[in-house]
């Protein structure tokens, strides 16, 4: 073994680590996120399908929500990872300080958007006329607290974009808790339950769908002032004692940064909500089962998520230090480990999908048409895996338009077009929307593997010409 191979084992050992530290956290974070929504699904679930209709109708405008928010959040994410790289820690200070600005700008404007649009939106998303009315009430009391969701979000992203994946993980634990417990408080009835023979009796405030609200409404609002208090306390990014005045020499780079990725955020989330609505249409039973493999599947992303904020903050670092080998490295790594977590993942999602979808539904037709789906996209796992650690990379990079034209191609072009071919001039059902979900998926792999691969995405500097 020459000392060249020596040196490279022990550098993709090192690096390895430092992607595992810097990833577990956030994969430990999305997998409480997702073990709460699948306790808060199966909650629901038990009030009957209606109910679950009724929470999941909306979701694809939650994700499109909390996708713009978190669009502002990975521009502070390329800048504040690249001014560390460089050495520049004064100026991530003040680029945290800035996104104190950004939360109270954004949270603000969301909060005025989303309280007084609430009750239109379950008619745009064809909801049942019967459930209208709760899905609106749900939705309401779930965004009352926007200001601490988008806190959230963005600060979330600053302290990942200083190396820091534990303090929001710990926060999101607490958050999930609060609102495990306050679902179990206020969901049901007063009753009695039975443990080792003995009888407890057990308050309940019997809200239904209207508890789980609020449990969601709580817990947001904890978890807002805790990530506050952290990122003010913070050692190495608190933007205590700087101005929050606006400063456009950092304010413009992190919005050219952002603005593209806001763009493909809201434009993909939109095209979810025009899925959803299309699927909504196809009656409760789709909606349910739709719903219910949503949640299911959402577990299965979790290695790629959290590959993908590894991969932003240590290709942020790189480039900031202008370490175009370490930019290798990082991608050869990432993407190994990246494909056999997804076809772990993709594997068990396919062998237990029905079982897994009979956990949040008593009803048979439901379960059956959700577990086929699931096992349909459980073969894609890998190939999706690889765009979100390619995307990482270029967001860490400060890359954000081609992400954008890639993903509201496939989209629209795909998704969208598809579904609405198959459902509405076809007459198919459920199964051909998650098929042309599939192809969206697939397309995106294309696209991102093919534009890594040119090099174009790094800077001048650094590309091999």
């Amino acid at each position: 073994m020459t000392d060249n191979t020596r040196r490279l084992k022990r550098f993709d050992l090192a690096l390895l680590a430092t992607v595992a530290a810097l990833a577990w956290p956030t994969m430990l974070e999305q997998l409480m996120q997702t073990a709460v929504q699948y306790i808060d699904t199966a909650m629901v679930g038990s009030l009957g399908t209606e109910a679950t209709a009724a929470v999941g109708s909306t979701t694809t405008v939650n994700w499109l929500i909390g996708s713009t928010i978190s669009a502002f959040g990975v521009g502070f994410l390329a800048y504040i990872s690249q001014m560390r790289g460089a050495g520049e820690h004064n100026k991530a200070r003040i680029a945290s300080a800035q996104s104190v600005l950004a939360v109270l700008v954004v949270g603000s404007l969301f909060t005025a958007l989303t309280l007084a649009l609430s009750s239109f939106v379950p008619k745009w998303m064809q909801v049942d006329e019967q459930i209208q009315e709760l899905a609106a009430t749900y939705f309401f009391i779930l965004y009352l607290p926007t200001l601490p969701r988008t806190a959230t979000i963005i600060f979330g992203t600053v302290l990942r974009a200083a190396g820091d994946t534990k303090t929001p993980m710990r926060i999101g634990i607490g958050v999930n808790l609060i609102n495990v417990v306050l679902n179990f408080l206020l969901i049901y009835e007063p009753r009695t339950i039975h443990i080792f023979g003995l009888g407890f009796d057990i308050w309940g405030a019997g809200l239904g769908v209207v508890g789980a609200a609020a449990a969601s409404a709580v817990s947001v609002t904890f978890g807002g002032a805790a990530i506050t208090y952290a990122l003010w306390r913070h050692r190495e990014i608190s933007p205590r004692g700087i101005s929050i005045k606006p400063d456009r020499q950092v304010l413009l780079p992190c919005m050219r940064v952002a603005f593209p990725n806001m763009l493909q955020r809201f434009g993909t989330s939109l095209g979810y909500v025009a899925f959803a609505a299309m699927i909504n249409s196809l009656g409760t039973v789709s909606t349910a089962a739709h719903t219910v493999a949503n949640t299911v599947e959402s577990a299965f992303y979790i290695p790629g998520y959290g590959m993908m904020a590894a991969a932003a903050t240590l290709t942020g670092n790189a480039i900031g230090a202008g370490d175009r080998q370490k930019v290798n490295e990082l991608a050869r790594v990432m993407m190994t480990v990246e494909v056999g977590l997804m076809v772990l993942s993709g594997g068990l999602l396919f062998a237990f999908a029905p079982s897994m979808a009979g956990i949040f539904s008593r009803d048979a037709a439901v379960i059956a048409l959700g577990g086929t789906v699931l096992r349909m996209v459980a073969c894609s796992e890998p190939f999706y895996g690889v765009s979100l650690v390619i995307e990482g990379m270029m967001q860490g990079a400060g890359k954000t338009v081609a992400p954008f034209i890639f993903n509201i191609i496939g989209m629209w072009g795909v998704r969208i077009v598809g579904t609405f071919i198959c459902t509405k001039l076809l007459d198919q059902g459920l199964v051909a929307a998650w098929a042309c979900m599939i192809g969206h998926n697939l397309l995106l792999f294309l696209f991102f593997t093919l534009y890594y691969a040119r090099g174009k995405w790094l800077p001048a500097s650094m590309r091999e010409d």
